[in-house]
Parts: C-alpha cells; structure tokens; sequence
C-alpha cells in the first residue's frame, strides 16, 4: 500500500510517499480502506520528535479517518465489505482495560502514535472501535471530525458540563478545535463568546454562532468578556491554548465556574495566582480525548446539521509534507485532509 511515512524526526520534509505492507486482517479487527485522512497538530509534534522520542521506525502517522470496510477478522460481526466507517481517533490496546474516561486508561494511545495510523491507504483497527458512518457527507468531510470533534464533546458537553443559557469562552476560535468547541457549545444552546487574530478569523467564528468576537491583536479579551457578561465572567472556559493565556482564563471566568484545559498551543507550562483562584471557588479541569459515546453523540449532531465540517482543503497522500508545513506556520482555517 502507499503510505506517508518518516525514519527519523525532523521537519516536514522527513514524511515519504513510500510502499508498504498492506495489512492483513486479524480476528477481532476491521482492515479498513482509507477513503481520506485528516490531519492534527498533534501529528506535527510527533514528526519533529517533541512528543514521543522512541516512536518505532518507520512509522506512519493519522488518528482520524473516513473509510469503508476492505475486509473484517475471524470474530467480526456488525460490518461488511464496503460499509462506511469511522474509526475512534484513540482507543486502549489492552481489550481489558476499562476505564472512564477511555484515555486514561494504561494502554489507551491515540491512533498513529503506537500503530500505524491512517496515512496510508488502509489501516487496520480493532471492531470496538469502529463506527458505522451514515452521516451522508463525503468522505473529506467526514474526515476532519473524529478527533477534534470526540475532544470538543468530551471538553464542552461532558467536563465543562456546558448548558443551555451559560456563558462560555472558547479560545482560537478559527482553529480546528476551536471551531469545534464554539459548535458544540452553541448545539447545547450556550452563548459564545471567543478569540481570534485578524478579521478572516473573526468572519468564521460569527458564522458559526459566537456572538462575542474578540480580536487578540487589538482588544484585551479578559476587559471584552467580562463586559460581555455584566460583570461577572464567563461560567466556563475552554482553553486550547495553556502557556501564559491560561492565568488570563481564568480571570475572565465567573466566581466558581470552570476552565477546562484541552491544549497546549501556547505552552506547557503555565503560572497563574493560587490564592485568587480559591479564594474565588474556581474549577480548573483537564481532559484529553474522548469516549465512543462523546463521538457517537458529536456525530448524531453532525447528522441533524447542528455541526458542520470545516475543511480548509483537500491534499493529495503524497502531499503530506506540504501538510504538516502548513499546519506549522497557522496557514490553516478549519482543517486539512489527505486523500490516498
């Protein structure tokens, strides 16, 4: 099968259009045919070696796909040669680990991390992990789901406990999973406000339904938001972003409410003021990933036209490393997609 591949870290220029094995199916998996494969921020960081420095070479990266069943294992029942699926972005490779939440189990890995992922023309995923995909939307489209939308239910819907009516902010609000985020708040009927850099940005968030746009290049988000809600702070935040932004999240969220951490864009590491923060009662959360049921549940919203994807575009599999540079200098809005 062609696949893009890399034998050492480095830039975008170490990922290769290459052969290799095409799987064969084993009992209790589905071989599943990769009709188009997102791509994640998190595949750049493990490219470049920042991650995980013992990654088995050569190693092919991809948590998310959209595919159809090329072949089912000895023990498979439920699927069938030619069914539209979409495999779980990340899963436990023990089949006795039961833990919730799903990735905080021992043997828990997103995909492409420990296996092969999906850039390739197949890929080969246990049958528990994999869901029937009747959304009706192409291929690409689908594509640019599993991961940020499993994350943006987990964070919003099932940490963040987002309601109808609250308040919330959701940072990088033109990013993958900030557009995300601002979907998933706004199908639970929240209000959102959320940041942006530049007005390409900004016209996206408004035509996803934030009402508040901030403008991090021009305007203090912590002054807008606390403006915005009459003086109290949001009820929730959804930070993306860590580093120096977080101490600043939390300012802008209400006497005991909560800021859900999902991401590190800004930085790992992170200072803010402890005893403003309890003395205030707020929540600091943090979450990675997701459950079956947080992405069944995003994709019943997909399906009703509560949630839309956002592709930036299509590239070809053998353009993988333009991908990855693209994803590095933010030249993306929504997400990017490779097709075998």
């Amino acid at each position: 099968m062609k696949a893009a591949a890399f034998h050492r870290f480095g830039g975008p220029d170490v990922l290769e259009y290459v052969d290799l094995p095409t799987p064969e199916p084993i009992a209790g998996h589905v071989l599943i045919k990769v009709l188009a494969a997102g791509v994640n921020r998190l595949e750049h960081y493990l490219r470049e070696g920042s991650v995980l420095p013992s990654i088995q070479m050569p190693h092919v990266l991809g948590s998310d796909a959209s595919g159809e069943v090329a072949a089912v294992g000895a023990g498979v029942t439920g699927f069938k040669p030619g069914d539209r699926v979409v495999p779980m972005p990340g899963y436990t490779l023990d089949p006795s680990d039961r833990h919730t939440p799903l990735s905080a189990a021992p043997s828990y890995a997103i995909g492409g991390i420990v296996r092969w992922g999906t850039y390739a023309e197949y890929v080969q995923v246990p049958a528990k992990w994999v869901l029937h995909d009747d959304s009706g939307l192409e291929p690409h489209d689908v594509a640019t789901l599993p991961m940020v939308l499993v994350t943006a239910v987990r964070s919003v819907k099932v940490v963040g406990q987002v309601a109808a009516n609250q308040t919330v902010l959701v940072h990088a609000g033109a990013s993958g999973t900030g557009t995300m985020n601002i979907q998933v708040a706004r199908s639970l009927g929240a209000r959102v406000a959320t940041t942006v850099q530049g007005d390409a940005q900004a016209k996206l968030a408004r035509s996803l339904g934030a009402e508040l746009v901030i403008d991090v290049q021009q305007r203090d988000f912590v002054k807008d938001v606390i403006d915005w809600t009459g003086g109290s702070g949001v009820d929730t935040a959804i930070d993306n972003l860590g580093g120096d932004v977080l101490q600043k999240s939390i300012d802008a969220t209400r006497v005991g409410g909560a800021i859900v951490i999902m991401g590190f864009v800004a930085g790992v590491e992170a200072r803010f003021h402890v005893r403003n923060f309890f003395f205030t009662h707020k929540r600091l959360l943090g979450t990675l990933m997701g459950d079956v049921a947080d992405l069944r549940w995003g994709l019943a919203q997909v399906k009703a036209g509560r949630i839309r994807p956002l592709l930036d575009r299509v590239l070809p599999l053998s353009d993988a490393a333009e991908a990855h540079r693209l994803i590095a200098s933010n030249a993306v809005n929504g997400n990017l997609v490779l097709k075998p």
